[in-house]
């Protein structure tokens, strides 16, 4: 009760809002439920990300994790629809996206005289990244338009680059590279534990998954989850890593390593998402760590941003409430896990 009275005092309408409606379960006719929803939109952050989801409009990648950010803070006004068309309108055939370049983030460029524009892969380029794909698809999903039939077309296109081991490559598949293009083994610092795919690419299409009703239960979402659950390692510098970005407190770049961060709060996140049981052995061991963190008032502190602490406890306590549902287990068979090896210092 402690906790949550913390999170409802928050200066943030927008986490007024969420711990109201999503651990009090407080309706929306609530006279300070619908203040709150009022205070969202007029809100100097929502404000400043709907500027920046208008001026990204021609870059799918920018526009996709604004739409993630303006769905954490609990915004759902008219403008995600016309983002998301904005989006669809550069989807291809098959479903996906193209590789474009410079399209890692939604920044200024350093130069304002040469403002460069986005450009398209060369056409010996690499035949599909799936980064490019997953994170405008999970914008789309995140707005509520996971089950649009063009979103459908994107996450069957995500099925079919999977590897033989359901995990996703970087880059392109062996079978799939054409001649003289074979597949690259992944580099040591994003791989998998146990696979052959890219945990950055992994974590990637199991958050688009995790956000459409009938698919986040799949095979396919339960099989890339235990993946990422065979990584059984404890950094508390990187807890919090992905809720700092959706506040903003971190920026949101990287194209193949847009999701390398590896952070047991979104891991834990995707798990409870996609119903994987609180009596799997790996995370009922996450979350007895997690619980060694906890202070005093319920609260988990953040190392780097101390004014997060209250999203981070938001996110963390709705992911081990939806843990509560889940009925499925993997892998429990402990991993060993190598640190990728690093150079020689020159000096």
């Amino acid at each position: 009760m402690k906790m949550t009275s913390l999170l409802l005092g928050d200066p943030s309408p927008s986490l007024q809002w969420r711990a109201a409606v999503e651990l009090e379960g407080i309706t929306a006719d609530n006279d300070d439920v619908q203040e709150s929803r009022a205070e969202i939109r007029e809100s100097a952050v929502v404000r400043s990300l709907l500027a920046r989801l208008e001026a990204a409009r021609h870059r799918p990648n920018a526009a996709g994790y604004l739409l993630c950010q303006l769905a954490y803070l609990g915004y759902t006004g008219p403008e995600l629809g016309d983002a998301v068309d904005a989006i669809f309108a550069r989807q291809q055939e098959d479903g996906s996206w193209r590789v474009w370049l410079d399209d890692d983030n939604d920044q200024p460029a350093p130069n304002p005289t040469r403002k460069a524009q986005p450009q398209l892969a060369p056409s010996d380029g690499p035949r599909f990244v799936p980064m490019q794909t997953v994170v405008p698809l999970r914008g789309i999903a995140a707005a509520g338009f996971a089950t649009d039939p063009r979103a459908e077309r994107a996450y069957e296109w995500l099925l079919g680059v999977r590897l033989p081991d359901g995990s996703w490559p970087s880059g392109p598949k062996a079978d799939l590279g054409g001649p003289g293009r074979p597949s690259q083994p992944e580099k040591d610092y994003r791989r998998l534990t146990r696979g052959a795919g890219c945990r950055s690419s992994t974590t990637g299409a199991v958050a688009c998954f995790a956000l459409h009703p009938e698919r986040r239960r799949s095979d396919a979402a339960r099989i890339g989850v235990d993946h990422l659950l065979a990584r059984e390692t404890r950094d508390e510098s990187t807890l919090g890593w992905e809720v700092s970005r959706l506040v903003g407190l971190e920026r949101a770049m990287g194209q193949v390593t847009f999701y390398v961060t590896f952070d047991l709060a979104f891991l834990l996140d995707l798990a409870s998402r996609c119903g994987v049981s609180p009596q799997d052995r790996r995370v009922r061991e996450l979350v007895a760590y997690l619980e060694t963190l906890r202070g005093p008032y319920g609260l988990w502190q953040h190392h780097a941003h101390p004014q997060l602490s209250r999203w981070l406890t938001f996110d963390l306590e709705c992911s081990l409430r939806r843990l509560a549902d889940g009925d499925w287990i993997g892998n429990e068979e402990p991993a060993a896990f190598t640190p990728y090896r690093r150079g020689r210092r020159r000096y």
